[in-house]
């Protein structure tokens, strides 16, 4: 318990239960928002980086600086840095996080556009080499969107494999996916698994049996391979979803709850987000924006 040992947990543990997570039956408000702001102090494994300012958007080239400016902001709470490309700017992440004494977790993007996909396995080689990358991931929810064949996909991941002999090589997608294609899962080295029961319509205080149970559903489809959830994390409002209500209450608890489990049991955890991001209103609706631990302004919410 030495990286999160912290009076967060020893409180937090006293009220804990292994399926519903901490007892918020009796703290107040203010009370919630403390225990909110001690668990993120006490640190994390993993978050997700949130690139872009308010008015940005993917396409959109990113600088050095910006990217210094954010990490400055999470790299007291977090071990490592998750990113989603290799272009347009956000190979200054893994650059800079390196810089700043934290591990990598980098992604290449990769959708139906094959000369974009080109450009983002290549980058992702590149930062490999100079060092940048402790682990590779090749792809985010391809199948899920169905950009690629899951003969695409497996090339694209066998070639980073190839080029990169002593990097763990892994691709991530909803949990559920890595049971329906066990291809794709024999060809990784580590399950990198997103696990959200708020996308599910999961009530908050069921949510963290929720993932407990999504996780569990990696694991097996993992056959011994190390299962890493890549994203969950819960908007703090917006639109909600059957009866996963968003609102700050919740994801301060959801964000509790997570960090306690991931603690006792040891599971590495990538948390989304770093950062609310006012593009991510599409497919997602308004509820997209809302996120991060820290809003469009990069000021911690609670």
């Amino acid at each position: 318990m030495s990286y999160r040992e912290g009076r967060h947990f020893l409180m937090a543990k006293q009220k804990y239960t292994g399926h519903t997570g901490v007892d918020f039956s009796e703290i107040s408000e203010d009370e919630l928002k403390h225990l909110w702001l001690e668990t993120l102090q006490s640190g994390m494994h993993g978050l997700c980086f949130s690139i872009y300012e308010d008015g940005q958007k993917p396409g959109d080239v990113i600088t050095e600086e910006q990217v210094q400016r954010r990490i400055n902001s999470i790299k007291p709470y977090t071990k490592w840095v998750r990113s989603f490309s290799c272009i347009e700017g956000n190979e200054h992440i893994p650059r800079v996080a390196k810089k700043n004494g934290l591990k990598t977790l980098v992604g290449a993007w990769l959708g139906d556009d094959l000369e974009m996909n080109e450009a983002e396995i290549e980058g992702l080689i590149s930062l490999a080499k100079e060092g940048c990358v402790d682990i590779a991931a090749v792809g985010n929810e391809v199948l899920y969107r169905n950009d690629l064949s899951k003969e695409q996909l497996l090339g694209y991941i066998n070639r980073v494999k190839t080029a990169l002999p002593n990097i763990e090589v892994g691709y991530v997608d909803a949990y559920y996916e890595f049971s329906q294609h066990p291809e794709i899962t024999d060809a990784c080295d580590v399950i990198l698994a997103n696990c959200y029961p708020y996308w599910e319509g999961c009530p908050q205080e069921y949510a963290l049996n929720h993932m407990k149970e999504m996780f569990g559903q990696a694991t097996d489809a993992a056959r011994g391979k190390k299962v890493i959830i890549t994203e969950t994390g819960w908007p703090s409002q917006g639109s909600s979803l059957k009866g996963a209500l968003s609102n700050a209450e919740n994801a301060m608890k959801y964000f509790i709850n997570t960090q306690v489990w991931s603690a006792k049991e040891n599971i590495d955890i990538f948390y989304f987000s770093s950062f609310d991001e006012s593009w991510k209103v599409g497919a997602e609706g308004d509820v997209g924006a809302y996120w991060g631990l820290w809003d469009k302004n990069e000021k911690l919410k609670f």
